[in-house]
């Protein structure tokens, strides 16, 4: 992330750079004695123990340029020994352009490599994920399931309990988010302290080959990382006041919590946010420009899911349609929504409501890097690279020691993908050959159920099976037979596996139910080591557990072979 500056999304605006913003995966393990084995935040592990910064519309970010100047000049240079001399001639090994999840994910990976490595971060560290997405969303969303548990009077019967009103206050959830955020941004920020890694506080400008600038100091690095991140998409037509009509910047914050609140997208985040508001008493309307709710979910998941998430709640929806024009409540008047048909682009109905989030997605978040003087050119906002992340320029070569990690590269916009593409690039620049398979990249939805997916959905699967040429199984089983699930009083749910019969090789898990976010590991780890089914399906899972929903998902394939032979390395996406 990066300081502020302008980048024309649907109209000019004040921006600052960020990374990723997703779920956040680690396994990795916490040896305190070792300073050099911490593991922080997604890449590693969060500060004791996943379509979003600032918005671009807050203008207290604004600076004086001899405020900024100072600013930009700042440097914090790690104590700790560990970041040892650079190569000869250089003043780093490494230099990354943004301190968010990916950035700080191939900063920690690059000290324990041995490189003398800095990190220029315009903003604060944590980028979009600890500061403005994924962690305080997490944050909003544990109270939301406690919320909806509580108000769920048959649940709670069910169990032999009695509760009283569920009741909440509003600046004490919001509190809660901000202060997760804040705890996670400090210790980011100690963790690489600590290791070695110099912050270097500014505005990073790509001058030239090896060669970055932030403020006015230019430095040099034997390799460079771009790591800036996304922003909020804002389409043409719609005015954001910060106030009543929102992006998730602006809804983390929980500044209010409106009766009626239109949400514009129902992916990832627009579901989160249902969610969330739902919860707290809010009524929501969905506006989604495709033909059905959930578009990129598994259709079969998508379904159920709709069943459950949407239909019992308090929540209508219109599909088919932009939102071609939003404005902002004023003067006592409510915030209306013009409605257009996706196809036919006629108006088709007039919304108005107490207040609108955008959850349209995001934009990659590099303007003002520099590319033009390395000769590149970006695709729809997105830095160009090859499997390997090495930035692409406009003569189709690779330009030498430039990488671009995370949702600046566009190739799957999600924090923990930012990285593993980050500790690949390390692994690169160290002599290691990588590439990194974004088939075996997980994602998840932390709805209450939980929606969670790897690898291919079965229509994806089965355009490549029919270009291939073969046959593709499909297996599935239900929470409903799973003992800790019944436990719960939580059999709502579905796992499904697409795969290979010849051969037993994995294509695709969805899982919606209980903890689907954690189940889905194995399943990925799997796909990522070329694990056969016809392997797996002796592995032995704790009773009475939820893990045992994938233990019978992979018993349930029907695959011919009985030995295993390695799967076919998978082309990266």
């Amino acid at each position: 992330m990066q300081s502020s500056i302008s980048l024309s999304l649907s109209s000019p605006s004040t921006i600052c750079r960020s990374d990723s913003s997703a779920a956040v995966v680690s396994n990795a393990n916490v040896h305190l004695l070792n300073p050099r084995s911490l593991r922080f935040c997604g890449l590693r592990r969060e500060a004791f123990g996943f379509n979003s910064l600032n918005s671009s519309f807050s203008t207290h970010r604004l600076q004086s340029s001899n405020a900024r100047r100072r600013l930009c000049s700042n440097r914090i240079v790690a104590s700790s020994a560990g970041n040892g001399a650079p190569s000869k001639g250089f003043d780093y090994d490494l230099v990354i352009i943004g301190a968010g999840v990916g950035g700080h994910g191939a900063a920690l990976h690059a000290v324990e490599k041995g490189l003398k490595t800095a990190i220029i971060e315009g903003d604060v560290v944590g980028g979009t994920c600890v500061n403005r997405g994924c962690v305080p969303s997490k944050a909003l969303l544990a109270v939301s399931g406690r919320m909806r548990e509580l108000q769920n009077e048959h649940h709670m019967k069910s169990f032999g309990l009695q509760v009283a009103a569920a009741g909440y206050d509003r600046q004490g959830v919001a509190d809660h988010a901000n202060n997760l955020a804040s705890k996670i941004r400090s210790n980011l920020t100690n963790s690489m302290k600590s290791l070695g890694v110099d912050i270097l506080t500014g505005f990073g400008t790509v001058l030239g080959p090896q060669k970055v600038k932030y403020g006015d100091t230019v430095i040099t690095a034997k390799d460079i990382i771009i790591a800036t991140g996304s922003v909020p998409l804002v389409p043409k037509g719609i005015e954001v006041d910060g106030k009543t009509v929102i992006t998730s910047d602006h809804a983390l914050k929980l500044e209010f919590v409106p009766q009626w609140i239109a949400i514009v997208g129902s992916g990832y985040i627009g579901l989160e946010f249902s969610d969330v508001y739902t919860a707290l008493g809010s009524e929501v309307t969905f506006v989604e420009a495709l033909d059905q709710l959930m578009p990129g979910f598994d259709p079969e998941i998508g379904k159920l899911a709709q069943r459950v998430l949407i239909n019992p709640r308090k929540i209508d929806y219109h599909t088919g349609v932009f939102a071609s024009k939003i404005t902002p409540a004023k003067d006592g008047k409510p915030v209306t929504i013009e409605l257009i048909d996706a196809k036919t682009k006629e108006l088709k109905d007039t919304l108005e409501v107490d207040a609108a989030l955008i959850a349209t997605g995001r934009a990659p978040f590099t303007q003002g890097l520099g590319l033009e003087n390395i000769n590149v050119e970006t695709q729809r906002g997105f830095v160009p690279v090859d499997s390997r992340m090495r930035v692409i320029d406009a003569s189709g070569e690779l330009v030498p020691h430039l990488y671009c990690i995370g949702d600046a590269n566009g190739k799957m916009m999600l924090a923990h993908a930012a990285s593993a593409q980050g500790i690949s690039v390390v692994e690169q620049v160290t002599g290691k050959d990588h590439v990194l398979n974004h088939l075996s990249i997980p994602a998840a939805c932390f709805t209450h159920p939980e929606i969670s997916m790897v690898g291919l959905t079965e229509p994806q699967a089965r355009e490549k099976a029919d270009k291939e040429g073969f046959e593709i199984g499909i297996a599935k089983t239900s929470f409903k037979a799973n003992t800790k699930a019944l436990a719960e009083n939580e059999g709502e749910g579905l796992a499904k596996l697409i795969y290979r019969p010849d051969n037993g090789e994995i294509l695709g898990v969805h899982i919606f139910g209980m903890h689907a976010a954690d189940l889905i590991h194995e399943a990925s780890n799997a796909i990522a080591l070329g694990t056969r089914i016809q392997d797996i399906k002796y592995a032995v899972h704790a009773h009475p557990t939820l893990s045992e929903v994938i233990d019978e998902l992979f018993k349930a394939a029907k695959v011919k072979a009985n030995t295993s032979s390695p799967v076919a390395e998978p082309v990266a996406a």
